[in-house]
């Protein structure tokens, strides 16, 4: 009898992204079906022959992906993988004649994006409990100073039916903050002005409050079932209202808002802000938790709006009008505050 064992097919856990060994993919998983479909690749449900487990399994094509690509995602979706809120990817990869695959969990539930209901979107309370979970995912990569890029309801996987976990997944775009990228695709809702402005194949460096603002967007989404605009330009005339509210240029509050309560509207204003510098952080979400995001009645006033402004609004507004005359207000807050005072007695 021949020892001769070469065409016996080798474990997947064999291989490791640096060093890849290639396998047929049907000699060890059974594909069940396609969970998702994106530019650079897909994600199949697929049970594994060794185990009985079902994972799911992201194919990434060589036409589209180069090997290098391949690792980074790997090796960052790994790294991550710990944190509660992001998706676990396994150690295990493997290329075929055709594409880069690496292992996943599969999340039952499906993304988000298929429980938004359109027009109408998801509870006060299912709001809350996802956008907790994704801003622990969020402030657990920032401060490993990495930025997503890429967040939107497709990429949040959910795995109990009442949204009590949900996980972060896809760092295909991910980089490290402040690494310079180039501009090589059109703008979705979720893309942050900054980037809207921005021609083809010009440089822009990579920032967290990038992934603020589209948070911000994820936000709405969640809560309405639509998009607040096409895109964050100054064109798009959804976008072009909110901002002329956003900066104060008037109290009329565009008629997509109005179902917001004033509290949640001062996160929207910090979130959204055009200039990412001022945008708060992803973890600042904590300070509105508690407070109600929905108006109670389906109809409300720009009135309504305009009698829940506070001195802290006020003062807000005139920090901004600092800033633009290129004067530092992150001081203390009564030194700021004599400044403030100073200026309007100059002007």
């Amino acid at each position: 009898m021949s020892n001769n064992t070469s065409n016996i097919p080798r474990s997947p856990r064999l291989s490791t992204p640096d060093n890849l060994l290639q396998l047929c993919l049907r000699d060890h998983y059974d594909i069940l079906r396609e969970l998702g479909r994106g530019t650079y690749g897909k994600v199949v449900l697929a049970k594994c022959r060794e185990t009985g487990t079902n994972i799911a399994l992201k194919i990434l094509p060589k036409t589209h992906v180069k090997l290098k690509e391949f690792q980074r995602e790997f090796n960052l979706s790994y790294f991550l993988s710990p944190h509660t809120n992001i998706v676990d990817t396994y150690n295990v990869a493997f290329e075929t004649r055709v594409s880069f695959v690496f292992v996943q969990e599969f999340a039952p539930f499906g993304d988000l994006f298929d429980l938004i209901s359109p027009q109408e979107g998801m509870s006060e309370k299912d709001s809350k409990t996802v956008m907790k979970q994704i801003s622990s995912a969020l402030d657990f990569m920032h401060s490993k100073q990495l930025v997503h890029r890429d967040i939107k309801p497709e990429n949040i996987l959910v795995f109990e039916k009442d949204f009590s976990k949900v996980k972060l997944m896809d760092f295909g775009m991910s980089r490290k903050e402040g690494t310079i990228v180039r501009k090589v695709n059109g703008s979705i809702p979720y893309t942050p002005p900054e980037v809207c402005d921005a021609v083809r194949n010009e440089s822009i460096s990579v920032s967290s409050s990038g992934d603020m603002f589209a948070y911000g967007v994820l936000l709405f989404c969640m809560l309405t079932g639509n998009f607040p605009w096409e895109n964050a330009d100054i064109s798009d005339i959804y976008y072009n209202e909110f901002i002329q509210w956003q900066r104060r240029k008037t109290t009329k509050i565009p008629s997509q808002w109005r179902k917001f309560t004033p509290r949640l509207m001062r996160f929207f204003r910090k979130a959204l802000d055009c200039k990412p510098e001022r945008r708060c952080e992803v973890k600042d979400i904590s300070k509105y938790i508690n407070d109600n995001w929905l108006r109670q009645t389906k109809t409300s006033n720009d009135s309504d709006f305009e009698d829940d402004v506070t001195d802290s609004d006020h003062m807000d507004k005139l920090t901004n009008i600092l800033q633009d005359h290129g004067i530092e207000t992150k001081v203390d807050k009564r030194l700021r505050e004599r400044r403030i005072s100073e200026w309007l007695l100059q002007s």
